[in-house]
């Protein structure tokens, strides 16, 4: 029977998905004519929207991500703002993504009952530069407590990982921990395991300035519990495909 036991992250790799949503001479051009750059000199530089003085990448806010996405930059993609950056990601979902997927929602409203609502690729707002769409997150109350704002932290966040296992455990890790995220999973199916990560603590050297403490990994047959229904119990058996 497996056992929980600490581990590290995965080795960096280089990142094949989400990557940056690159822009063309004519989208750019629209950007201006909607004035989403007042008072700022950029300019696009292989894609990117950059400052003309420093070179820097321009950070979007949410505002800016909402106006674009209003204007229909947007059609047919699915994006996420992590960090200012406009993240695309791949459009296919192979059927073990989302049979897992499937699967995690399932055990979520079994495992935290009335009183939460469980959201599967939905946004949670982290803040002015950052609106990630997790897998699977689970927060108090029913959706229309969110029909203002999209809920601020969760309870539990979850992502299925695959070719974004890389992403997930470094970046996305960092970020969520950044935001206060006191518990976050992830379903490797490359390496058929659970990966928790918790305690989120700061790191001036992690991408968004914080990581977390404690990391476990799980695998079949263990049994884990949500740091917020730590008497409802699931197998990790239940959460992988």
């Amino acid at each position: 029977m497996s056992t929980a036991a600490p581990i590290t992250p995965p080795p960096a790799a280089p990142r094949r998905d989400p990557s940056p949503r690159l822009w063309t001479d004519a989208e750019f051009a629209r950007m201006q004519l909607l004035d989403l750059f007042a008072g700022r000199d950029v300019q696009l530089v292989a894609g990117s929207v950059v400052d003309r003085h420093t070179g820097a990448d321009f950070v979007f806010t949410r505002k800016e991500y909402y106006a674009l996405d209003d204007n229909q930059f947007f059609q047919n993609q699915r994006v996420q703002l992590i960090g200012g950056v406009i993240l695309e990601e791949t459009a296919v979902m192979n059927p073990p993504h989302a049979t897992a997927i499937q699967l995690v929602a399932h055990a979520c409203r079994l495992l935290f009952g009335a009183g939460h609502d469980v959201r599967c690729q939905l946004p949670i707002n982290l803040g002015l530069v950052s609106e990630p769409e997790p897998d699977v997150a689970v927060v108090t109350g029913s959706p229309r407590d969110y029909l203002v704002d999209h809920p601020k932290t969760a309870l539990l966040v979850i992502e299925v990982a695959e070719s974004t296992v890389e992403a997930d455990t470094h970046a996305k890790a960092s970020l969520y921990a950044a935001g206060g995220i006191a518990d976050y999973w992830v379903i490797d199916l490359v390496r058929d395991q659970v990966i928790v990560f918790r305690k989120p603590r700061p790191d001036a050297k992690a991408e968004f300035g914080a990581d977390y403490g404690e990391l476990r990994v799980y695998h079949r047959d263990a049994k884990l519990s949500p740091l917020a229904a730590p008497t409802a119990r699931v197998e990790v058996n239940d959460l992988l495909p």
